[in-house]
């Protein structure tokens, strides 16, 4: 059975830090690129940052550079996402993706709440 469990969210002040992580399992997590979404009320889900299986290839949503860190333990089967200067306009629920487009297959985990707010 896979499963992606966020975690770590919660409600922040405005330039403070969070670290999500999403605990993987059911599946070959290593050979799996890593993401993570986050939908905002209202808007699309949109991505914020990947990792690739091998090699640890990163990409940051623009919006997100210099703040927000990915990273992954495959000893672990876990994929993080380290989150400084917090902004108002990161507030969302933030989910964890799991994609393998030679397999053809796409996990979600079931989101996790991150609130910027003084």
């Amino acid at each position: 059975q896979v499963q992606l469990v966020e975690s770590g969210g919660g409600l922040v002040q405005p330039g403070g830090s969070l670290r999500l992580s999403c605990a993987a399992s059911g599946f070959t997590f290593s050979s799996y690129v890593m993401s993570w979404y986050r939908q905002a009320p209202g808007k699309e889900r949109d991505l914020v940052a990947h990792i690739t299986s091998v090699g640890g290839s990163t990409y940051y949503a623009d919006s997100v550079k210099g703040r927000f860190t990915i990273s992954r333990d495959n000893a672990a089967n876990t994929v993080y996402l380290q989150m400084h200067s917090l902004k108002p306009d990161d507030t969302a629920v933030y989910y964890c993706n799991a994609e393998s487009s030679a397999l053809g297959r796409s996990y979600w985990g079931q989101g996790t709440q991150v609130t910027v707010s003084s």
